[in-house]
């Protein structure tokens, strides 16, 4: 168990890469902790490591494949979010996600906890873990179809819009399974949605009713969806975003994120920031992913800007 417990938390060991930036650490996050061809070779280090720590007899033969296990789960488990991992790293670069579940859903966890306490009274069964886990695979199926869902009104949206040649995509929300963010892209513009796919009745939130009612109640129902409109390179002065938007400093961000768009310019735009519309999350008092560059006047190199 205790093998289990730490093997599984080991891939994050890679937030160690924040220490050295930003750029860094969205090069290496999910990327080589996360790769399903070093998964042997971590396998090995995490169950020598581990016999070490534990004092196990069997030394590390005991604990590889339930290490390898615990490790290969983590991974599983990020893929299902919207971050993308690097299953192929070093070989390449790639980042696939499935986009069902939110980084942190609250239903998720709480089946995880559900079997862990259950576990701890029956210490002698495996039955609740098991029961967790096909509860937990279950839950993200349910997941998956709702996004299908959430993904089949962008589609219809587009289509209404003669939007043909638009990217359409659906991005899990905190608090319920039903709340999706849908998104409708082309190279100059992002449409998006938030939207509570059973919900009949748009819900009220007034200060003071608490964070979790903060960030639940702007998914509107789908009658009563609301498209809202940002562009790549903002609504003014285009030609300078755009050159900011390909500046060197910038390249790792390129990279990374998907859905980028302006997000906001100091006075004198001699600094401008993006975003990742993925991560854009209604409620929240700021946005993640939020990188800039800057420069002193024009024709001058721009710089990797402070944090906004």
């Amino acid at each position: 168990m205790a093998a289990g417990f730490f093997a599984c938390a080991a891939p994050d060991l890679d937030i160690v890469y924040a220490l050295a930036g930003p750029e860094a650490y969205l090069l290496n996050h999910r990327g080589p902790t996360h790769s399903l061809l070093l998964l042997p070779a971590w396998s090995f280090v995490v169950a020598w490591l581990l016999s070490k720590i534990l004092r196990e007899p069997g030394g590390w033969r005991a604990l590889y494949a339930v290490s390898a296990m615990s490790l290969g789960l983590h991974v599983a488990f990020d893929l299902i979010t919207s971050y993308g991992t690097q299953l192929l790293w070093p070989l390449s670069d790639w980042r696939p996600w499935l986009g069902t579940t939110f980084v942190i859903d609250l239903w998720f966890s709480a089946i995880i906890l559900a079997g862990l306490a259950v576990s701890a009274f029956l210490r002698t069964s495996r039955l609740p873990a098991a029961a967790a886990f096909a509860i937990l695979a279950g839950y993200v199926g349910f997941q998956a179809m709702e996004r299908q869902k959430a993904l089949a009104f962008g589609r219809e949206y587009a289509a209404s819009r003669g939007l043909s040649g638009a990217s359409v995509t659906a991005f899990p929300r905190p608090v319920s399974p039903f709340n999706w963010t849908v998104m409708v892209s082309d190279e100059e513009v992002v449409r998006f949605s938030h939207v509570n796919l059973i919900r009949r009745e748009a819900k009220r939130y007034q200060p003071g009713d608490g964070f979790i009612a903060r960030v639940d109640s702007p998914y509107l129902p789908l009658e009563q969806a609301v498209w809202q409109t940002r562009r790549r390179f903002g609504e003014t002065q285009q030609a300078l975003i755009r050159d900011a938007w390909n500046a060197a400093p910038l390249a790792f961000f390129r990279w990374f994120a998907e859905l980028p768009a302006f997000e906001k310019m100091n006075p004198g735009g001699s600094c401008i920031w993006f975003t990742d519309m993925r991560f854009f999350t209604p409620g929240r008092g700021d946005q993640s992913f939020l990188y800039g560059v800057c420069r002193a006047a024009p024709g001058e190199t721009w710089r990797p800007a402070p944090p906004a």
